[in-house]
This record gives structure tokens, sequence and C-alpha cells, in this order.
């Protein structure tokens, strides 16, 4: 059986060497099984014939069955004509008019001849007519049989060679006609059964040509659930084997650093939610398996602190620590944090990003492998191979995505045993794509704001209402509080009407002659950069107009409002993200959300959720659902790749966690994958390991 979905291409009726070379650049498509799993975005029902006196200009596609009563042509220019059939089913006329192709119409659509006619009618001159429609031999189609007319994805170079979707789909039908019956099973009964899914051979012919609605929902249904079903399984498997196959540092001792932070350098009571975390890392490092926590938390809401303590439990159980963020910035505000909230106590805390060098470089190895720094704040720099621990028993990771799974692995080549790991991130991730993006982590969330922050008021402004804004900004300064301006652009480009940093800069020292201002951007030296948030830092300036290099790595209690012009070309994670400037403090503060008054249904949903929730969980699931899951902030730049054929994890939630309950079983039941019982499962996992998915991405 796999070996005839293991043929070329080619060899189907409609397509030879030239087609299957377009159909190969274009989609990717080389055998019948890449060919029977690329399926149709969208169908038309052609299950109803209407007659001609029922057809209206408003409607969609609409299929009629009529004679051609005769030909017309009219001029359009030198060299051009358009052809206007008229025919009819005896209850009225319709004209069918093409633009192009007149020797083609004329000699396939004879006068008086029945035909099926199916396109999407419109009024012309009091008449209702239907353009370049598709046109079939009323005795060469079974009306009972057409059902739900597929649709194929094209591309502008396919339509020129004439791989319309109309022709795909007759390929489809001439392969599915020479595939034997039944297609060999992927799932075995004991799943399908109990979830009333059909058959993969209804569900790959059904898909294709489904004979109803119901026939393509119970289609679409079974292979979507399969394709989540083995990337779950996949994922399941990975984590399980790791969990067997690595022991993890048993961490049992709660000593003399954490119980000292804890009595006299903790700075207020911790939230409900991070006591909650706290037990659930304490755990995960008592049980003798290595920790893989992913540590989910809205900006502010106290992620570093539980790090740290989590730190500190390594160091009281005679390990060392390191926690890597992405960027220089970030690092350096993990270390000044940490050394902050140690104050006073003895333990030796170093940084190690590109900018350290020669001797001090030195000292902080020399430290590592002698055992005398105990926790190591770094970039990618910590897996460098000069880099040797003395007993490394716990690595955070900031930011996961911004991370590759070999820069993970080459952490754990780190320490004899791998090193607990704590993944944190900022960016909230729903929970469908979080099953998938990190399936072989733990997840806790700090679902909690420290006390006494109170929530940021998100307002929407039009650029014509720059005087109230402006008034606002004024107020806010003068009772002593900091504003953030953010502008999408640096400089004027010629293609966006945009307004860009450099001018705006100018414009606001006019307009607030009364203030200091500083301007950050990505183009500046590092020097320059950081001297300008120093000034804003320390309430030399009391604007900082900048581009989304503020993003991350920037705290400025003081600062109430974040003011984002061009709001509409932002997304809302990246939205969220700026939002999480301001409300650092005690202090009311504001985001304000400038726009034109041109907004697109899309925009204005994105602005109207940014207004309604601060909950960041709530603004990912929305962003997923508007976006799809390859545009969300981090996934796209990761390249974490879902090469999903069918199921879509933005609207198919509930699939996924289907998918991953059912795969839960089979891990739980099989844990070694050695059962006769499951061998078509893992067999099926096997080849589909073989194929182009990225796997490694996904788990």
């Amino acid at each position: 059986m796999p070996d005839i979905l293991e043929q070329d291409i080619m060899y189907i009726q409609g397509v030879g060497p030239q087609r299957k070379q377009l159909l190969h650049k274009e989609l990717g498509l080389e055998t019948w099984g890449d060919l029977l799993e690329y399926y149709p975005y969208k169908y038309v029902d052609r299950s109803r014939v209407y007659l001609i006196r029922e057809l209206t200009a408003d409607m969609p596609f609409v299929q009629i069955k009529a004679r051609v009563a005769g030909y017309e042509e009219f001029d359009m220019g030198p060299r051009k004509k358009r052809v206007v059939a008229h025919v009819s089913d005896g209850t009225g006329y319709v004209d069918l008019v093409w633009f192009s192709g007149a020797r083609y119409v004329y000699d396939n659509y004879k006068v008086g001849s029945e035909y099926v006619i199916f396109g999407r009618p419109t009024a012309y001159g009091g008449r209702i007519q239907i353009s370049h429609p598709d046109i079939e031999k009323a005795e060469s189609l079974q009306l009972s049989e057409m059902g739900m007319q597929p649709y194929y994805s094209t591309t502008e170079r396919m339509k020129k060679a004439g791989l319309t979707s109309r022709a795909i789909e007759r390929i489809v039908k001439a392969m599915l006609s020479k595939l034997p019956s039944p297609l060999a099973e992927t799932l075995p009964g004991f799943i399908t059964r109990p979830l009333h899914l059909v058959s993969r051979d209804t569900a790959m012919r059904d898909v294709h040509y489904p004979h109803s609605a119901k026939a393509m929902q119970d289609a679409r249904l079974r292979l979507k659930f399969e394709e989540l079903f083995y990337i779950q399984l996949n994922i399941l498997r990975y984590a399980s084997d790791n969990r067997r196959k690595y022991r993890g540092y048993v961490f049992n001792k709660v000593g003399e650093e954490f119980n000292h932070f804890y009595r006299h350098n903790l700075p207020f009571s911790l939230t409900g939610a991070q006591k909650r975390v706290m037990h659930e890392i304490q755990a995960d490092m008592c049980s003798g398996r290595q920790m893989n926590r992913l540590l989910q938390g809205d900006v502010g809401s106290g992620k570093t602190l539980v790090a740290l303590m989590t730190m500190l439990l390594a160091l009281d159980n005679g390990f060392q620590a390191c926690i890597m963020a992405p960027t220089e910035i970030l690092a350096e505000q993990h270390f000044n944090t940490i050394q902050e909230f140690l104050r006073g106590m003895s333990v030796r805390v170093e940084l190690l990003t590109g900018i350290v060098k020669g001797k001090r470089r030195a000292e902080v190895l020399q430290g590592l492998a002698d055992g005398s720094v105990r926790i190591l704040v770094g970039t990618h720099a910590v897996i460098e191979d000069t880099v040797v621990f003395s007993r490394l028993g716990l690595a955070v990771i900031d930011e996961q995505h911004r991370f590759g799974v070999a820069q993970r692995a080459k952490l754990w080549a780190k320490s004899v045993n791998p090193p607990h790991i704590l993944v944190m991130t900022a960016t909230p991730i729903p929970r469908t794509l979080a099953m998938t993006i990190y399936g072989d982590l733990d997840v806790s969330v700090i679902d909690e704001l420290p006390p006494g922050r109170k929530p940021i008021q998100t307002l929407h402004k039009y650029d014509n209402q720059t005087v109230s804004l402006y008034a606002g900004i004024r107020s806010q300064i003068k009772q002593g509080r900091q504003v953030y301006i953010v502008f999408p652009l640096i400089t004027e480009s010629e293609k966006s009407d945009l307004k860009n940093l450099e001018d705006g800069f100018n414009a606001l020292k006019d307009i607030f002659p009364e203030f200091s201002l500083s301007k950050v951007h990505g183009k500046m030296k590092p020097k320059e950069k950081e001297a300008e948030m120093q000034k804003f830092v320390s309430g030399d300036t009391q604007i900082l107009v900048a581009t989304t290099v503020i993003e991350v790595g920037v705290n400025v209690p003081n600062a109430s409002v974040m003011v984002i012009l061009d709001a509409q070309r932002f997304g809302l994670s990246q939205l969220h993200q700026l939002r999480g400037r301001v409300g650092r403090g005690a202090d009311q503060s504001y985001c304000i959300l400038v726009t034109g008054y041109k907004l697109s249904d899309i925009t204005r949903k994105r602005i109207d959720i940014m207004c309604d929730t601060n909950d960041g969980f709530q603004i990912a699931e929305a962003d997923l659902k508007l976006r799809g899951p390859g545009d969300l902030e981090g996934t796209q730049q990761s390249g974490i790749a879902f090469d999903l054929k069918i199921a879509d994890i933005a609207r198919d939630g509930q699939l996924v966690q289907l998918a991953r309950e059912e795969a839960q079983k089979i891990i739980d039941a099989d844990p070694t994958c050695s059962s006769p019982q499951y061998a078509m499962l893992w067999r099926r996992l096997s080849q589909l390991r073989d194929t182009n998915v990225n796997w490694a991405a996904i788990s």
C-alpha cells in the first residue's frame, strides 16, 4: 500500500513532466501521498440546481442547467471582443459572458446543447449575467453526485500554466480513481470508534469530494484529529523518554541562603500565585527527576523573584545556578535586579556577556570553574565551550522562544546530570499553543500582579485629538511622572506616511519646551543608547521618545504614561509588551493608542481588545485567532514551524486538547513504545518523522 502513495505525481493523468516540476516548485508536491494531503481550502455547495427565474444579482455562486440559444459579439477596441451566450432553461434567460477565448467558447459550447453552468450572477443592463462560468456537458454529470465543489490554493505561476483550482480538482479525481480501496488505516479502532471518527479511506475521499456538508465536516474532523494526535504523541514520547533517561539532582534542603533572603531581603509579600508556583517548582526539584518547567507570567508579575528564589534553593543544596537572557540589555537588567535583591548577602553573582572581556572575563570563568561564582547571569555567551561550571544544578532561560533547541541542549552538557531547567516567558502563550510549542515542559502560571499595582487604563485616541493628549501628558509630568512616546519608524520612508521618530522628536521638543526629552532607537550606538536611557531612568529627562527597542528590558517605576503612535501598525503582543513598560509603580498608569480614522476590521478589534483587558492570556488567545500561530510574537522568528496541512491551532483548541489526552493514554499504557497493541501508532510516527515536518522545533 505505501508503494502507490510514494509514486511520482508525474504519472497521474493531467500532470506530466512540466506540470510535475511546477507542482514541486510551487507547492512542494512530489508523490501521490503529497497530493492526497493537499487539502481544499474551501468548498462551494453544488448539490442544488437553481431555476433561472430564481436568480438575483446578490447571490454568491449558483448552478443552473440550460441550453445555449444563441451568441452575440461586441467590439471592445482593437482585436478585442466580448462574447455573450444567451442561455435558457424555459423559465427565463441568462447571459454568459467571456472577455477572451472566443474560439474556445465557440468550439466547445454548441447552440442547442444543454450544459450545467456554475458561476456568480451579476446585473448588467437590466439582465442577469455570469462572467467566465464553469461549464460541463449536462449528460456527462450526475447532478445528484456533485455535492460540494472543492477549491484548492494555487499561485499566479500555476494559473498561467493552466493549473487552476479546477485543474487540480481533476488531477486529484484522476488519482483517487486509481487508489485501492480501502486506503490503509493509520489510527486503530480503539481510538476511532469511541470518538466516532470516520475511516481514513472515507476521510481522504470525502475531504476532496464530499457529497454533503456533513461528509465534508466528518472528513476534516478525522484528518485534523489525526494530524494533531501524532504531533502530541511525538512531544509526549520525547518528554517521557527524557524523564526516564535523565535523573535530576535532588534539592530537598531549604537552607541558609533561601531563609535569610525570605526573612530579611524579600521586598514585599509573595502573591498567592507566586507561592503556588514556588510549591510546584520545589516539588519538581525534590522528585529525583530533572525539572523542565515553563514559567508564564505577564510583564511585572514577579517572575524574576521566583527565579531568584529557585536559584537560592540550588545554592542551599551545594550547586551553582545561571540565568540566560536573549539580549545584553535584559541580561544587565537581571544582573542589577538580582544584586539589588541580594544586597547584604555574601552570594557572588557575576555577569557574562559579549562586552565582558580580558582580565574581567578570565576572573569570571575562573570563579565558575572553582565554584566561587554561585550565580551567573548572561546571554548566549553562557553556553560557549570556554564556560565550565564547577557544579551547575539549575539553568533559568528567559524568553525561551529566542533560543533554539540546540542551545538548550548545550546547557545540559554543562553538568554531569542535566541541570534543572526553568524557562520563563513574559509573552503569554495560549494554552493550545503552549501544548504544542512547549509540549515537553510542565507549565506554571503567575496570573496575579504584586499588591499595590493598579490596572493600567488603556485609551484609544484619533490623531486629530492631540490637544487633549498633550494636555494629559503635561498634567502627568507636573505631578512628577514620566512619559514614553513610541514611534513605529526611525527615518522617513518613501513608501509610508508614518510619522517618523526624527521629525517627531523635533516637533515634540517644540510642543514641550518646558520639559527635557531623551531619544532612543535601534540604530544608535550602545553607549549613546545607554546614556539616553540612563537620563530617563534617573529622572533627568521627563519624556522618552523611542521605537520598540524599549519593548523589553526597561524598568522605570516612575513612568506612568505610554503613548503609542500609529498603534494600528503594531501586533497585539507587541502593544501588550509596550504597555507593560508602565504600571510598575503604585501610581495609576495610562496607555494611549493613537491611530487615524481609517482602520480595518481586524485592527479595530485589536484596539478594542487592548482597551477592554489587561490580561495577557486573553490578549494572546485573541492574537492567535486574529493572526494565526505563525505570526505570533517570537514563533515566526524562532523557527517554530507549524507545517500543519489541515488543522488550525488557533481554531481547533478543543481538538488539540482531545488529541493530547488520547496521546497521553498511549504513553501511559506503553511508555517504552514496545507493546504490539500499539505497533501501528509507533510505525506511523516513525514514518511521519521521516517527512519534512520540523519535529525537533515542535518539541
